[in-house]
């Protein structure tokens, strides 16, 4: 990373840094806590509150679970702070499945374009621990978008609902960086690597990649791939051939993907949890969601991502820190 970006990132530290903690205390000490203080005694102790959809008539309950956004784990984003798709807090709503007897079915909406290949591998974990361990179905519900690993993590259920107007598929890796070293060289600008050994700066954005390089990671890649056609031939019970019939990375909708066996029916959130009702007897079941206990903590985290909504030092640190990460294999449609 160049001088000048090192200068930026920390002048737009700060530059947050003073934004966040003038606003915070400004915000702080304009407010009467008092009633929050008092909810804090009700606060479970997993941390996680259900919100009812449907009041049910037993103790029998559906859960429905939303994964929206670019499947990725962001390490120790706060749940309050981060818009759109939280690893931990997904994967901690299946845990709580896991271990609560009286949840009988599992209704996934998702909404995604994949992600990373060890994050959407860990759902896939999680959902076939559920479905073997507490034997309840799993139903998917698909959005606008549930291609590549948001496929991935939809294949094992019992039931895959579209749209007409759903993308999915997008079956396959993708592992990407960017080349600038003709650019550079145009400049005048010259690379100073010292590296262990031959490989260290595999897809280095700086030199041109060997054809033993990209065959290395071409056995990568093809090994990821085999591991998503083998998940998606266990899920849907297709063969091999069928299911590399579209999995080459080609998008389809949703008539299209029921027409190749990747999906069951149409029908949207609502008429999918009206199906589980009725394909497992389960009518006077509660209906509900997961939701972050409201505490101080999360109150002040909500107001501090109100407050700096649009905030432009937020912006400028988050690129300039995005634009450093290191390519990985993704199971991911569109752009990173």
């Amino acid at each position: 990373m160049t001088t000048k970006r090192w200068v930026a990132i920390l002048v737009a530290s700060v530059l947050l840094a003073l934004s966040l903690g003038i606003n915070t205390l400004s915000y702080v000490f304009s407010q009467d806590f008092s009633s929050i203080f008092d909810d804090l005694t009700d606060t479970s102790s997993s941390g996680y509150s259900e919100v009812v959809i449907e009041e049910g008539a037993g103790n029998e309950k559906i859960a429905v679970l939303s994964l929206d956004g670019v499947i990725q784990d962001l390490g120790g984003v706060s749940t309050f702070l981060a818009d759109g798709y939280n690893h931990q807090f997904f994967m901690n709503q299946l845990a709580e499945i896991h271990e609560d007897s009286t949840v009988k079915g599992v209704v996934l909406r998702v909404n995604t374009p994949g992600g990373g290949v060890v994050e959407s591998a860990d759902i896939y974990d999680a959902i076939r621990e559920i479905q073997t361990d507490r034997e309840i179905p799993v139903y998917v519900s698909m959005g606008g978008m549930a291609a590549s690993g948001g496929y991935y993590v939809a294949a094992p259920a019992d039931k895959i609902f579209v749209n007409r107007e759903t993308i999915t598929g997008s079956i396959g890796v993708i592992m990407e960086s960017v080349n600038y070293a003709k650019l550079a060289e145009k400049h005048g600008i010259e690379f100073n690597t010292i590296k262990t050994g031959p490989y260290k700066d595999i897809m280095s954005g700086s030199r041109e990649m060997t054809d033993e390089e990209r065959g290395m990671l071409e056995e990568m890649i093809s090994d990821s791939y085999e591991r998503f056609v083998e998940i998606i031939v266990d899920g849907r019970d297709m063969s091999e051939a069928e299911v590399k019939k579209v999995a080459d990375g080609r998008i389809l909708n949703g008539r299209q993907a029921i027409e190749a066996g990747l999906a069951d029916d149409y029908g949207k959130a609502e008429d999918v949890i009206l199906a589980m009702q009725s394909d497992f007897n389960l009518e006077d079941a509660t209906v509900f969601e997961y939701s972050v206990d409201e505490s101080l903590s999360s109150l002040l985290g909500l107001k501090a991502k109100s407050m700096f909504a649009g905030n432009m030092e937020s912006e400028i640190i988050g690129k300039l820190l995005s634009d450093h990460s290191a390519p990985r294999m993704m199971y991911l449609y569109g752009e990173k």
